[in-house]
This record gives C-alpha cells, structure tokens and sequence, in this order.
C-alpha cells in the first residue's frame, strides 16, 4: 500500500507545539489547531498551560492565531491542556484551553473567548477531559487534574461536582461501561462512578498507568478495560482481573484493534520501553519494542528491535484505505525508523516519507482515516486514497469523534 501525500504547507508561525484536528469552521474538512505550551518548567512534575493557540486549513491557510508563539515551546514531556469539541452544544466546536491559569473557551472558527474560568486549583490543568457524569444525551462535564494525584470534576456551568484524589497515571479515561447513563472514570488504577466514589482497584500494580483502553476484548459481548502500565492487564467492568501479561518491562503504551481477521475478539498491541534513555539509573542507550497479545492475554510476538529508540507512541489506525482494517501506528520511534503501518503480525503495510508527530482523522468525513505528520516548521498531509484539497468542501461538517476530543500523548480509546 502506498501513502498518497496530497498536501504539505507551512506551519512555523505556530512556533512548535501539539497538534489537535476538527473541522472548527464547520466546511465538511477538518482543519489543524496548534497550542503551544510553556516552556521553563519540569514537566516531571509541574503540569503545563498553553501559550499560544493557532489553526490552519489543509490547504495551509492561517485562519487565526491567540497568544504569541514567539517564545521557546514547551516540551512533549507530559499532556497539553487542550481539547476540541463542542461543550455548548450549539453544533460548531470550541478549542478547550487553558492559558494564563485560566479556563478558556475559543470560538473554533475565530479564536474568539466564549468563556473563561477560574481553575478549581492551581496546578489543576495537565490536561482536560471531557466526560458524561451528568447522565445528559451528551457529554458536557469536565475534569481536570493535576500531573498525577489530585482531580476534580465540574459541571457544565464549572461549577465543582466532587474531587478525588489517588494515583491518576497520565489521561483518565471515562465510558459508561456498566450501561447505567453515566460516565465511569477509569483513574489511574481506580474505576470511579460517577459521582466520584471507588468502585474498585486494580491490585497489586507498580508505578502508574500509562494508558487505558475500553473494548469487548474477549467476545463475551460485554466491554472490558484494558490497561498498560507496570504490566497489560485486562479487567471486567466488575473488577474481574481477566488476564496479566507481565512479560514487558513498561508497558508505556497499548492500543486495542481487530489487528488479525478471524481471531475471536479483539487483540492488544503494544509497546514495551525495555530501557530507558535518559540517564534514569545510569542508562543512556534506550530502548523499546512493539509487541502483540490475543484476547486472553497471550503474546503473539515481540519485536525484535536492531535500531536505537525509546520513546515510540503506539496507536490503532482504522480503515486507511477504505478496506475495514485495523491497523498498528507507530511513531517517534528514533533510530532513523519513520512512522508507519504495521498488520497484526508487525510487518510494515504502510511507511511514510517524513519523520514527525502523527495525527490521524477522517479528515474529510469519507469515513477513512488520514494521516498528518509534523516537525516544528511543516505539515504533510497523507491519505490512502486520492482526495483533492483544492476541491470546495463538502460543507457538511465532520463529527468530533471522542478520541480527537479526548486528545492525549498517552492515547487511549474505545473499540
């Protein structure tokens, strides 16, 4: 399979940053938002807020710009504070930020505020997630928190709803998975109601979770919650531990897909950070792995990785050419390895030309998944089929999904 590139454009002005995609001017394509965060902080420990807020069309069009980008960007270390959706629900998206220790709402076609709000804590802003505790036909609540122990949930008006506090891990992941009407909280290791009490825990895990998935991995019909972090783990909506795979050293990122056709259920892929290269305990010379697990919890295979590299984001691309497959993404892999495509096995079915952070979307709402890839200073578009950017929109807009919604360097998501 081949990667079509059909756009590339100019994204200096932004001044570095993460991207973020929706179609926030309601044309029928989606458009890219950068936040730039701060920078002269230790990520480690202190959660970052966004300096500057700048959208582009595909075609490379500035449409507007909050904030100045002209400062030193703030690094990937941890979460950005910055969502796209539509929490008003007057049927066009708002860019969710914050900026200043303060809560903004951005009118996505303008940059205009809509709102602004006080933070129910100082440091309450590593990032936002936007969740459904209310128990309205749509999600409008959200909660914010600090790098990893304290959390609180507001209503719609900001008002807040409860606080919890707890090992968080890095993006709390929210779904109703006991079908009550209301958003489960997945924090960290504990599984929260909705109205903030423990349900229950997961037992005997080290250090945090990394990242969280919900889907009907066994074929029982029934969703279940994945986790990666010390180890993958599987887990009922009951707290049924299912399955353990403890043959990883970190499971920094995992990612649930129908990865092999014909297997019953779902597969888990995933990454391994074997060692890392930091300088953490002496070690400089870093590095990670891909692996894969079948639906009760049994490795499939592990890479065998030959190239240098430790810091690989490990994501499920969906439908990349209109075909219905699933599809492992890797990137940010060092090592002179580009992104790319991998199959259920691990062999490379796509690789791109460019080296960069990754977005994937249905950028044109054909109900197939584009790739975008940046550096600090360009954008490249890349698509599985032909798509014309210099065709007129379709003008009906692309639904927010919740994954673009629930942005975060540690993705998780549902499946």
């Amino acid at each position: 399979m081949e990667a079509k590139l059909i756009g590339k454009f100019d994204i200096a002005a932004a001044g570095g940053g993460k991207g973020l995609l929706g179609d926030i001017d309601g044309d029928g394509r989606m458009e890219v938002v950068f936040v730039q965060a701060d920078s002269g902080i230790d990520d480690r420990y202190v959660p970052h807020q966004i300096t500057c807020v700048t959208a582009y069309r595909l075609t490379g069009e500035l449409l507007w710009q909050r904030g100045d980008s002209s400062g030193r960007p703030g690094s990937f270390g941890s979460d950005f504070p910055a969502q796209i959706y539509d929490i008003d629900g007057d049927g066009c998206l708002e860019i969710l930020c914050v900026m200043d220790k303060r809560f903004l709402i951005l009118e996505g076609a303008t940059g205009r505020v809509k709102e602004e709000h006080a933070l129910p804590s100082e440091e309450a802003h590593d990032c936002i997630i936007i969740a459904n505790l209310s128990g309205k036909d749509r999600p409008e609540d959200i909660i914010l928190k600090d790098r990893y122990f304290h959390m609180w949930a507001l209503n719609r008006q900001f008002e807040l709803l409860w606080t919890h506090e707890g090992n968080l891990g890095h993006f709390p992941w929210c779904s109703d998975v006991n079908g009550d009407g209301y958003d489960e909280v997945m924090a960290g290791y504990d599984l929260l109601d909705h109205n903030g009490q423990v349900l229950w825990s997961c037992r005997d895990l080290e250090d945090h979770a990394d990242c969280l998935w919900v889907g009907d991995v066994n074929g029982d019909g029934k969703p279940e919650i994945a986790v990666g972090g010390s180890v993958t783990c599987l887990y009922s909506a009951e707290g049924e531990e299912l399955w353990r795979y403890d043959g990883s050293v970190e499971s920094q990122h995992i990612a649930l897909g129908k990865f092999l056709p014909g297997r019953p259920g779902l597969q888990v892929a995933g990454l391994d950070r074997i060692r890392r290269g930091d300088g953490y305990k002496g070690q400089w010379d870093g590095k990670d792995g891909m692996f894969m697990l079948d639906g009760e919890g049994k490795e499939l295979w592990k890479e065998d990785r030959q190239t240098k590299g430790w810091l690989t984001i490990v994501d499920g691309l969906y439908n990349w050419n209109g075909e219905g497959k699933d599809y492992i993404l890797a990137y940010r892999r060092g090592g002179g390895v580009k992104p790319a495509l991998y199959d259920g096995w691990g062999n490379t079915a796509v690789s791109f030309p460019e080296d960069g952070y990754v977005l994937h979307g249905d950028l044109f709402g054909r109900d197939k998944e584009d790739v975008i890839i940046y550096s600090e200073d360009t954008a490249w578009v890349f698509s599985g089929t032909p798509a014309d950017l210099a065709e007129k929109p379709s003008g009906k807009p692309v639904p927010q999904v919740k994954r673009l919604y629930r942005s975060t360097l540690y993705p998780g998501g549902e499946r």
